[in-house]
């Protein structure tokens, strides 16, 4: 990828991955305070300003329960600032990409969803992460990337945990696990995505909406006991169901997403397992720097 890569909500998880996967390349990332995504005049002139070849999108309003009583603000992030950052893109030609989730399906399925399946959200979160797929879709060199359950992270990220983490530390420290036996979901490593993503807008992969996740599937409770086996410990978890747990906004059941349109151009993205392994081996090489700092 030749010329200036800018990317939005580049503090957060993904988005200081794919700071560090297009690390070769200018890459510009304005902060909050550099750049208000929710304000159409500030979006079309900082991007105008930096003249990019490629924008990528990772704001996003992510607080699902809270989105529930707070819809006007997770509109505006999620929907109508996608819709400012694509035609702002656009107007300089640059390629767009914007990252969507699973929690626009109902979950209802019983296989993975490819990106024909019929969205329907069942939360406000879901719809305004929708309506920004949508708007993103209106622009000619777009790739909306669908995504899910991300964990890992650049070295020295300190932002909030992952699920995943949530897990891994508790298996660790011998706590008592509660993890759903009932959410089928396919893990994603950000690694991974940003990589996938390098490979769609450096290819001759052809614009449009793509699900990128790691391959497989399984449940939350699943995930614990392979990586209580990868870890050499015995687990402590404590099955729950959605039906037990009082979450204000709907979650969806099975939530898997289908590679094969991201496989066909070529990028074929490792199993769930085999990310949680390679994620494992860096947090262990992270621990033991920071105790022989704190040693």
């Amino acid at each position: 990828m030749k010329g200036r890569v800018l990317v939005t909500g580049a503090a957060g998880r993904l988005g200081a991955a794919l700071v560090e996967a297009f690390g070769g390349d200018q890459v510009i990332a304005p902060g909050r305070r550099g750049l208000d995504v929710t304000d159409p005049v500030a979006v079309r002139d900082t991007i105008a300003a930096a003249t990019p070849s490629l924008v990528i999108n990772c704001a996003a309003f992510n607080d699902v329960d809270g989105a529930e009583d707070r819809a006007p603000e997770a509109l505006a992030v999620n929907a109508f600032a996608v819709r400012s950052l694509a035609r702002a893109a656009e107007a300089c030609g640059a390629t767009f990409v914007h990252f969507g989730t699973d929690f626009v399906f109902d979950g209802a399925a019983d296989e993975p969803y490819g990106e024909t399946a019929l969205p329907s959200p069942r939360s406000v979160y879901g719809l305004s992460k929708l309506l920004g797929d949508w708007f993103a879709l209106e622009s000619p060199r777009v790739f909306v990337v669908r995504v899910e359950s991300l964990f890992g992270a650049v070295e020295g990220w300190t932002g909030r945990q992952s699920s995943v983490d949530a897990i891994l530390d508790g298996l660790e420290s011998g706590a008592e696990v509660r993890v759903f036996t009932d959410r089928v979901v396919s893990p994603s490593f950000v690694h991974d995505v940003a990589g996938a993503v390098r490979h769609l807008v450096e290819s001759c992969a052809a614009p449009g909406l793509y699900h990128c996740v790691n391959s497989g599937h399984a449940t939350w409770h699943d995930v614990a006991v392979e990586a209580a086996r990868l870890m050499g410990v015995r687990p402590r978890l404590q099955p729950v169901t959605l039906e037990q747990t009082a979450f204000k906004a709907a979650r969806p059941r099975f939530c898997a997403l289908s590679n094969r349109k991201l496989e066909a151009t070529g990028c074929a993205m490792p199993a769930w397992n085999d990310a949680l392994q390679r994620w494992l081996a860096a947090r262990q090489i992270r621990n033991a720097r920071v105790d022989k700092v704190h040693g």
